[in-house]
């Protein structure tokens, strides 16, 4: 109990003093108890509904991490439950409240609930459609229950209301953050990958095990440009229909080329280390040593070099780009000056390039590549830092 305390501190420690996901969590949370309890307050003590919960339930589904995104689900939302409620007043009208309406009912509002234009709110066709059913079959009379599946719409308009105005109101998200954090993220990941790789090639190990956790790595890396992807497309969709991207302290932060460029380059180097390190494994299963070891030293100085350039998109921080593309650019020419070293020595010691049954023609091109995307990289941040 004392550990999770203290977990829990921390935890709210780190989102007071940081802008960072706990500060994010926490602030989605308040805004959501705060659209709930209203939604409540007015449809249980104003209306007096007879099914109050619609209106924050409403409130807490459609409250999202952007602005715009509320907006979408807000629409495909009250369109779900208009159908779900419009299935039910058909068939519960014509047919009456019993067993074999239920069915029907059931029957057309999963079958619309399979409607792709109402995305993840689908499913609230059917909810609705059942929800709308039971409160039909508790009132007494046609025009009681006429009103009561107006009424749930109207809880539903009423939700959706207070959740998308609180959201607007109240520290509304601006997520241009989320860009940079995903690209620290996925430079993270490459960063462990190089490393290992530069440690494991200069030290000879390069046995089964370790090509197989080179492999697997490279699969991460891979799942860290999904998550980039995301953390950009966040950001730009935080946006729209935003006031606060009027306000001058964020004028200087609300383009994303750069980062889109970056991560492009970053992809197609991620493209090349996965490739690099299935190869390895492949053709380790075959080779019993590396016998060129000046060669995979060189190799090893240049994966360094790399991971040096990795590390400072780690750090990567909006307010600091122009000193930190600065350093890279020089770590890029570093880098270069590696790559020269390895096209040396793979001539010097006539390495078999065109074997295709060893991994030293592959690693050569794959270096080249490597070092193309990283430099392009590091003229994007240079080029946006300096505009």
């Amino acid at each position: 109990m004392v550990e999770r305390l203290r977990s829990g501190g921390s935890w709210v420690a780190r989102a007071w003093g940081s802008s960072g996901h706990e500060r994010h969590t926490v602030l989605l949370v308040a805004k959501c108890v705060l659209a709930a309890t209203l939604s409540w307050w007015i449809a249980h003590d104003f209306l007096n509904a007879t099914s109050p919960a619609f209106a924050p339930f409403s409130a807490v589904l459609i409250m999202n991490v952007t602005l715009q995104k509320s907006v979408w689900q807000t629409l495909r939302y009250i369109a779900a439950v208009v159908v779900g409620v419009a299935v039910q007043a058909a068939i519960g009208f014509t047919a009456g409240p019993d067993l074999f309406a239920f069915v029907v009912v059931a029957a057309i509002a999963l079958s619309l609930g399979q409607w792709t234009a109402l995305g993840e709110q689908r499913s609230q066709v059917a909810t609705a459609a059942f929800f709308a059913f039971s409160t039909y079959s508790a009132a007494a009379t046609n025009a009681d229950r006429a009103v009561q599946l107006g009424q749930i719409i109207l809880l539903v308009l009423i939700g959706c209301g207070i959740g998308l105005v609180v959201n607007l109101l109240i520290a509304p998200p601006l997520r241009y953050r989320s860009a940079e954090q995903g690209l620290r993220a996925l430079a993270g990941e490459m960063e462990y990958l190089l490393d290992d790789m530069a440690d494991g090639l200069s030290s000879g190990d390069v046995d089964a095990e370790r090509a197989e956790q080179w492999r697997t790595a490279g699969e991460r890396v891979q799942d860290a440009v999904g998550q980039a992807r995301t953390g950009l497309s966040t950001a730009e969709n935080s946006l729209p229909f935003n006031p606060r991207r009027l306000l001058p302290a964020h004028r200087g932060y609300l383009t994303f080329d750069r980062y889109r460029q970056a991560l492009g380059a970053l992809e197609r180097a991620v493209y090349q280390l996965a490739s690099l390190t299935r190869s390895l494994g492949r053709w380790r299963e075959t080779e019993d040593t590396y016998t060129y070891a000046p060669a995979l030293e060189a190799y090893a100085d240049f994966a360094a070099t790399l991971r040096d350039i990795v590390h400072v998109i780690v750090e990567l921080d909006s307010d600091k780009l122009t000193e930190q593309a600065k350093e890279m650019c020089g770590l890029a020419g570093t880098a270069q000056e590696a790559l020269q070293k390895v096209l040396d020595v793979a001539q010097e010691y006539g390495l078999p390039l065109a074997d295709a049954s060893r991994p030293y023609g592959v690693l050569i091109v794959e270096a080249t590549r490597l070092m193309e995307e990283f430099q392009n990289t590091c003229d994007v941040l240079q080029d946006t830092a300096d505009a």
